[in-house]
């Protein structure tokens, strides 16, 4: 008897058992003494989990991982991630809250955290460390093992050409050598190998791909990143309090940190000025003093897109902009209660209408709440006023709305700096409701004695993501050997050449064939380049295909 092993689809044999069972038993089927039909023997659980583990651990288990796993990033570039573009998630909460919600259900803002992504990327390692390993230890095996000697009749191979010539075997094996085939001999014939670097090269993408997945999962243990919004003059020490939004990994601790800062001197965003493309960004730099470490000299450096500040392996990344209008905010009383830049966001990405938001929670007599928007290049359009372009042409500030009482900011919850609490705006009182917009130096004089807002100025604000990441070279090696794998698995042929020599005579019968252990690999070109270097004399020998 046998049955079949779902791990490795083979027969297993068994010895037969027999039992003897009383014709007057239960078991024997009652007066009649039939027996019953014997039962099925189950795996059990070690059989089950060696099926799963021979499953899991095959090439096409491992090529869809990987295609799933290419998949699942997708989502990432779809939809602003948290952590990266903080103010656009925000943003689609705002335009689409239902959407939105369901979104994060699905952990589409934080897709490469998501539980889903992480099941993907640990099936996938598991996946690549037992389809890579084994095939490496029988590759390692197979290029220590000669080439096998040559068939009996070279005849019935797929690449077969005989002649006759003053050839012996120590020059039929210098020939093959000559060509960088691996050559032994035996009496009366040569065979040779070559195309080893076929599966090197495949093996070595493998590997490379399982390094990658290390490095990555390096970086998440090991790395940290952070997001911080900073206005022109301003500065930032790279210390856990100054982030707006901080993410380390679960071995970093506050002491890990690069201890380095720098200052905001200024920043320039050019746009192209006229024509179709009209308004359209050229250029984005914003120029930083830098201190490596504390009491280190201080350096220029010129933070640019795609050209991050690099500190010890610390990368700032320049990733957003915006406006930061400065007011002066004078309470009923006459004091000066506010007095600053207030970042704004962007609301229209083509001309850069921005909205604001001051609490101003030091007023006398009551706090001050205000809306603001921000026209970088003010015009008029009837009774509206819009921005018709993204540089800060002709800037002005327009007061949405004003309003005066408790902000809620005593009951200890946390407050977006960027919106007035619904609650708290339900219960203070209106002053102004969309006033004219104030150009730099004016002044909007509240009611009821409430104190004024004055525009004093226009500095802009710049995003950065601050990321230290130690598996980031390494990822950046296994890339490159991945690319460099893949040459030799798509280029080079596996293939094997044999040639026999009758001993005696002077011009010899030679007899060459040759095979090709790549499907759909031609090897008809080099296997006649072979057979005129094994006979110099005669430039076109003939070459039979015995197929």
């Amino acid at each position: 008897m046998g049955h079949i092993d779902p791990g490795t689809g083979e027969r297993a044999v068994t010895e037969p058992q027999t039992e003897t069972v009383a014709a007057s038993s239960p078991e024997a089927g009652g007066k009649n003494g039939r027996n019953k039909e014997p039962r099925p023997v189950g795996i059990g659980f070690v059989g089950w989990a060696r099926w799963f583990w021979r499953t899991l651990t095959s090439m096409r288990i491992a090529l869809i991982l990987l295609f799933l796993f290419a998949l699942a990033s997708i989502p990432g570039s779809i939809w602003p991630q948290r952590g990266v573009s903080d103010a656009k998630v925000f943003q689609y909460f705002e335009d689409s809250p239902q959407l939105a919600e369901w979104l994060d259900r699905f952990w589409l803002f934080d897709v490469f955290r998501a539980p889903w992504f992480a099941a993907i990327y640990l099936l996938l390692f598991l996946s690549l460390i037992g389809c890579v390993l084994p095939r490496t230890m029988a590759h390692l095996r197979e290029l220590r093992r000669k080439p096998p000697a040559a068939p009996r009749n070279l005849g019935r191979l797929p690449q077969h050409a005989s002649f006759e010539a003053p050839l012996t075997v120590e020059e039929a094996a210098a020939a093959l050598r000559a060509k960088r085939f691996r050559v032994i001999t035996g009496p009366g014939w040569v065979a040779g190998e070559k195309g080893y670097l076929r599966e090197t090269g495949n093996l070595l993408f493998h590997v490379s791909l399982l390094g990658l997945l290390l490095a990555v999962g390096i970086g998440t243990l090991y790395g940290y990143r952070g997001n911080v919004l900073v206005v022109e003059g301003e500065g930032f020490a790279n210390t856990v309090a100054a982030y707006d939004r901080y993410m380390p990994g679960p071995q970093v601790n506050a002491e890990s940190l690069e201890p380095f800062s720098f200052t905001v001197e200024d920043f320039q965003a050019t746009y192209i000025a006229k024509g179709e493309k009209a308004g359209q960004p050229l250029d984005f730099e914003a120029r930083l003093k830098v201190e490596d470490a504390p009491g280190a000299p201080v350096r220029d450096y010129a933070l640019k897109v795609n050209e991050p500040l690099n500190v010890n392996g610390t990368q700032s990344y320049l990733i957003d902009h915006g406006y930061a209008p400065t007011f002066r905010i004078t309470d009923g009383k006459g004091q000066v209660a506010f007095d600053g830049p207030v970042p704004c966001l962007v609301v229209q990405p083509a001309n850069f209408t921005s909205e604001c938001v001051i609490k101003v929670p030091d007023a006398q007599p009551e706090q001050l709440g205000l809306l603001i928007g921000f026209l970088p290049t003010t015009v008029p359009v009837g009774s509206e006023w819009v921005s018709v372009f993204p540089g800060a042409a002709n800037p002005t500030a327009q007061v949405y709305g004003a309003f005066a009482g408790d902000l809620g900011l005593k009951d200890g919850r946390p407050q977006s700096v960027y919106e007035l609490e619904p609650e708290s705006l339900k219960k203070m009182k209106p002053l102004v409701m969309k006033a004219d917009p104030l150009a730099v130096g004016e002044k909007l004089t509240l009611p009821d004695d409430m104190g004024s807002i004055e525009f004093t100025g226009v500095r802009e604000w710049i995003a950065l993501q601050i990321t230290h990441d130690p598996g980031r070279m390494p990822a950046f090696v296994a890339s490159v050997l991945a690319v460099a794998g893949l040459v030799p698995a798509l280029t080079v042929r596996r293939r094997r050449v044999w040639v026999r020599v009758q001993p005696e005579g002077e011009n010899r019968r030679v007899e060459v064939g040759g095979l090709t252990r790549t499907e759909g690999g031609d090897f008809d070109e080099e296997f006649a380049e072979i057979v005129s270097a094994l006979n110099p004399g005669i430039p076109n020998p003939g070459v039979k295909d015995a197929r």
